[in-house]
């Protein structure tokens, strides 16, 4: 079974139109095409979507090295607004590594390359496998 794959388990990211792109060691990279069911009521970009494509990124990125890892605390910080018709990437890269613990920062960006929001999270690595190979 491939990332992709795997992470096609997650429904919700997957039902809100996440799609993950690319998957190495200790990265990914995830992508979002917003359209009008991703906007809030002041018809720009809704900060759960961009949080929610942060985040599986982020899966992605934790879970790369073989071992199940999950969240322990996320933060973000919306620096710029988005709307329908832009597409939304979201990169995760590894920070630290260690035995039981991981820290990761995801950048969001839209199509012109534009800094959208800034992602950290700390995660807790089990001992359980993941079922995928890179």
């Amino acid at each position: 079974m491939t990332a992709q794959e795997f992470f096609e388990h997650d429904l919700f990211a997957k039902e809100n139109g996440i799609e993950l792109i690319e998957v190495r060691k200790g990265y990914s990279k995830a992508k979002l095409e917003i359209k009008k069911e991703h906007l809030n009521a002041g018809n720009r970009t809704q900060g759960g979507a961009i949080f929610t494509l942060a985040d599986l990124a982020l899966a992605a990125a934790a879970n790369s090295h073989g071992q199940l890892a999950f969240s322990l605390s996320s933060h973000i910080t919306f620096v710029r607004g988005s709307g329908e018709g832009d597409t939304l990437y979201a990169v995760a890269s590894e920070r630290y590594i260690g035995k039981t613990t991981g820290c990761y920062q995801v950048d969001i960006t839209n199509q012109d390359d534009k800094l959208i929001a800034t992602f950290e999270s700390s995660v807790f690595r089990m001992e359980q496998p993941v079922p995928f190979t890179l």
